[in-house]
């Protein structure tokens, strides 16, 4: 199963993480891993070159990473619009294969 877990502090986006596999399917046929991946990656690369917020983190193993500051509005939208698209993965294809914990720190 895919863990994603969503941190905020005072309602605004703090940290990221995402690990596990879907065992949807086998690798390199899994299109669960591919979704989740793709949305993932491209919202760490997306808040990089869209906005002027910066994240730290690391993708060895576990995808993760954590605003330096309070992210800007455009960085929150990038936000909410992964988690719409994890949301939509999950309610497709159940809880079986992703987890989304969203949690205030």
């Amino acid at each position: 199963m895919i863990t994603a877990r969503v941190t905020k502090k005072q309602g605004k986006y703090y940290s990221f993480s995402c690990e596990g596999h879907a065992d949807y399917d086998n690798a390199g046929r899994d299109i669960i891993c591919s979704a989740v991946s793709m949305l993932v990656i491209n919202t760490a690369n997306s808040i990089d070159k869209l906005t002027d917020d910066d994240i730290e983190g690391s993708d060895k193993g576990i995808i993760k990473w954590c605003f330096k500051n309070e992210p800007g509005m455009k960085a929150e939208l990038l936000m909410d619009s992964m988690l719409l698209g994890l949301e939509d993965v999950r309610k497709k294809y159940g809880n079986d294969y992703l987890k989304l914990i969203i949690e205030e720190v």
